[in-house]
């Protein structure tokens, strides 16, 4: 056996080094034994606790909770897919380094693996890296907790280079390299960052379809496709448990089509335009990919030289109550309606991009171009809603999306990729040294030119007033003299932010322009000081949003939401059959999830039906509540609220949070878990079907779309006066009760109607149900003493599970197969198959 070359390991060696150094370095208080503290996995915690709970209890996986929004599936929210065997490679990938040190770790290898594919020197690609990993963005969505999202963007890049290796011919090494980072890519379960790297699939294949084509080799092109088909349908059977049950569940939820009619022109197939518009980047906000507070970037913390500081001083405030004040303020006043944090994605990586469209040439060039323009235009929503209007109606699965400003990760993504390829050229020493001082030159024109006219003479022109400035003022929170020095401020940070990435620019400009010049001779030194300042450049950035405050130690973060005095109340009843309503925010609220079965919750795939019914009756009856309260009577005002409150009845609110701290309010009227009606009451359509639940009687009638006409044979049963049905016992996928009845009844349940696993057993026997009040099931039942039981048995998770299982298998045979035979071939230095 042949020696291994070192010397074309230890780059590689030593950027892993690097990476893990820095992540390290950036994430020093997870050294410390703190963990980062953030607001999605405490509501993540909240929203699991019934299903991690059981998985604790039983080993198996409930798939369904009832701890939020009535009840809804699981799978958008805790399951494990134990037949997904790649969820050993990532913890390779991720090093087992502490969260969320192993994301960005991910980061970075994952864009300097697809820096290497596309032939940059691997000393090079240790800075497309760091330009790649500390994009600001990447960093928020930390913050943020938003861990799958991070996740998804840490693959996106390495499957590009699988994908590439393809086209180039390498057709084993890219196919197994596709399969792979594909699985993982799918495996981390952000659908909407995979939608937006296909996006740029579809790019590079037309790109490389016309290349091909023009050299007459189109057989090559078509051949590398089938490869990449292969390689994503065993992706895709690794993941198709995941994947099937989302595309399932997923129609019946607010991404699904609704069956209401009001507000037409405003819904698509799956959200509606202005809600799935509604985070939309400014055309003008752009620019913060140049110049990170080009909007005023989020909540600033501003110190006592800025112009709110001053104004608090010269109006009578102490020093240190100013300076308290000033923290976190709304510097922002960009398109949406606030945000965390700008998408920056460097001074000095945006200044190499522009080098790269002077100096680089080829088809690499105009798929990054191309890619970076669809990425602004969807980015900028509902400010070209003619774009926007498009991919919702033509382009599959698009309206399935919200916040559209996160298509900025493809520019994220391509961005970097083009500044390396533009470095790589200027290290070419076959290229003429006038054509790069050439390319310099116009490169170093535009990308000052754009921060001056923008950034400096545009900081001049621009409105600084966000329409939430007149709400602060007529709430009382600013006085009209304060907002005036806040909007100064706002000026400030686009101006300094604007001198800021100016100077960054011109030390980029004059590195290279000195080596460009062989005054710089050591391409060593070049790459070690853009590195150092590619740094200095982004670190200090995302410093800004993500820092040792966001940073608390282990024991705080035990218990996410501490125990109430209306949560012990409330937890003291042992009985089986009610839930949980909490006033304050109730439906962007996972902290009741966490302790009671909940009438709201907090989750972005809710079941539509049951979104609907927030939006309209539902919402009704708690401003009821709400406004019983305020009431000078209070006590009999809220007791004769809950007379008049037919879907909360329904729904089984048995309790009222109306103060923590205090002992909730007990609701008489609830109807329990399951009840008997007299009659049934056939509907048309689903609007008359909404509309009827604000005027009926739940105990006594049940609201039904005539489609389940034929499961009902007597619309008029009579309620048997002596007749019983209790809930005996209690999983979250399995509710048995048992009932009694001297003449058949129909029978309503305050559970929530899924048809995709839900099914129903009288004595163990099969039976029929339907929907019932727009959201809940109901059946006719026989006389006698029978027991029912319900049972959560989706078919996606169970043929799911074999398929991923034997997905897997296959995957892992032909990634082995496929490394042995690379390595042997470059152990025996067999040549590449030639490539373009």
């Amino acid at each position: 056996m042949k020696k291994v070359n070192l010397i074309k390991i230890w780059p590689v060696i030593g950027a892993i080094v690097l990476f893990i150094a820095l992540t390290m370095a950036y994430f020093s208080p997870l050294l410390e034994g703190k963990q980062i503290k953030q607001s999605d996995v405490t509501h993540f915690q909240g929203m699991s606790k019934e299903i991690s709970d059981y998985r604790e209890q039983t080993g198996e996986e409930a798939l369904w909770t009832n701890s939020m929004f009535g009840g809804m599936p699981a799978f958008q929210i805790s399951v494990v897919y134990h037949g997904n065997l790649v969820k050993y490679i990532d913890k390779v990938f991720l090093l087992g380094l502490p969260h969320p040190a192993g994301l960005v770790f991910l980061y970075f290898i994952g864009f300097f693996i697809l820096l290497l594919v596309l032939r940059v020197d691997p000393k090079l690609s240790i800075i497309g890296a760091i330009g790649f990993a500390f994009s600001s963005f990447f960093f928020i969505v930390l913050i943020a907790g938003h861990n799958t999202q991070a996740h998804a963007i840490g693959y996106m890049a390495p499957v590009l280079a699988g994908i590439i290796l393809c086209f180039r011919g390498r057709y084993l090494l890219g196919g197994v390299l596709t399969a792979l980072f594909l699985a993982l890519e799918i495996y981390t379960n952000h659908i909407q960052m995979t939608y937006y790297l296909m996006l740029m699939v579809v790019i590079l294949g037309i790109v490389e379809f016309i290349g091909k084509y023009k050299e007459k080799k189109i057989k090559e092109f078509f051949k590398a496709t089938v490869i990449m088909l292969a390689a994503l349908f065993i992706a895709i059977g690794v993941n198709i448990t995941n994947l099937w049950s989302t595309y399932e569940y997923g129609k019946y939820t607010t991404r699904g089509k609704s069956e209401l009619t009001a507000d037409a022109a405003n819904k698509t197939s799956g959200l509606d335009r202005d809600y799935a518009t509604s985070w939309s980047y400014g055309k003008m906000e752009t620019f913060t990919l140049l110049i990170p507070n080009f909007n005023g970037g989020g909540s600033e913390d501003l110190s006592a030289s800025s112009n709110s500081y001053k104004a608090l001083i010269e109006n009578g405030y102490p020093k240190a109550q100013a300076l308290k004040a000033v923290k976190g303020l709304p510097t922002y006043f960009g398109a949406q309606p606030f945000t965390s944090g700008p998408v920056y994605a460097g001074a000095i990586m945006c200044f190499l991009f522009i080098l790269g469209l002077f100096l680089v040439k080829g088809k690499y060039k105009w798929w990054i171009l191309s890619a970076v323009a669809m990425s602004f235009f969807l980015a900028w929503g509902k400010n070209m809603m003619w774009f926007s209007n498009f991919f919702f109606d033509y382009v599959p699965g698009y309206n399935k999306f919200r916040s559209v400003s996160f298509a900025l990760v493809i520019a994220e993504l391509s961005i970097p990729i083009l500044a390396m390829l533009a470095l790589q050229k200027l290290f070419d020493a076959t290229i003429l040294k006038e054509v790069k001082i050439r390319a310099l030159k116009r490169s170093s024109f535009v990308a000052i030119g754009l921060i001056v006219v923008f950034g400096l003479i545009g900081s001049m022109f621009y409105n600084y007033v966000m329409d939430s400035d007149a709400q602060y003022v007529s709430q009382g929170y600013f006085p009209d003299w304060f907002m005036t020095a806040l909007q100064a401020d706002r000026k400030g940070l686009l101006v300094a932010d604007s001198i800021r990435s100016l100077v960054f620019i011109l030390i980029a400009i004059t590195f290279l322009w000195l080596f460009v010049k062989e005054k710089i001779k050591s391409k060593i030194l070049l790459i070690t000081l853009l590195s150092l300042i590619v740094v200095i450049d982004m670190w200090p950035v995302d410093k800004r949003y993500l820092n040792s405050d966001n940073f608390e130690s282990k024991a705080k973060a035990t218990i996410p939401y501490p125990k109430t005095l209306a949560n012990e109340t409330i937890l003291a009843d042992k009985t089986l059959d009610y839930r949980v309503l909490n006033l304050s925010d109730p439906f962007n609220d996972a902290g009741t999830s966490y302790y009671h079965k909940s009438i709201g919750g907090y989750h972005g795939a809710k079941l539509k039906r049951y979104q609907e019914l927030i939006e309209g009756p539902l919402s009704g009856d708690i401003t009821k509540i709400k406004t019983a309260f305020s009431a000078k009577s209070a006590d009999s005002a809220v007791f004769v609220a809950l007379t008049k409150i037919p879907v909360l009845n329904m729904l089984n609110a048995k309790y009222i949070i109306y103060n923590p701290g205090a002992a909730p309010i007990k609701n008489p009227n609830t109807l329990g878990c399951a009840w008997f009606v007299d009659q049934v009451k056939l509907v048309a359509n689903a609007d008359s079907e909404m509309a009827a639940l604000t005027t009926f009687d739940p105990s006594a009638t049940a609201i039904v779309d005539k489609r389940f006409e034929s499961n009902i044979t007597n619309k008029t049963p009579g309620k048997d006066t002596t007749a019983s049905i209790i809930l005996s016992d209690y999983l979250p996928n399995k509710l048995s009760y048992k009932y009694s009845a001297s003449k058949p009844q129909l029978a309503v349940f305050s559970e929530i109607y899924y048809d995709k696993g839900w099914n129903v057993y009288i004595d163990g026997k099969l039976m029929p149900y339907f929907r019932a009040n727009y959201v809940l099931r109901a059946m006719e039942v026989p006389a006698g003493t029978h027991e029912i039981v319900w049972k959560f048995e989706p078919k996606v998770y169970v043929v799911g599970e074999k398929i991923s299982l034997a997905s897997s298998i296959i995957l892992i045979i032909v990634l082995a197969g496929g490394l042995f035979v690379e390595l042997r071939r470059r152990i025996n230095k067999q040549p590449e198959v030639p490539v373009d």
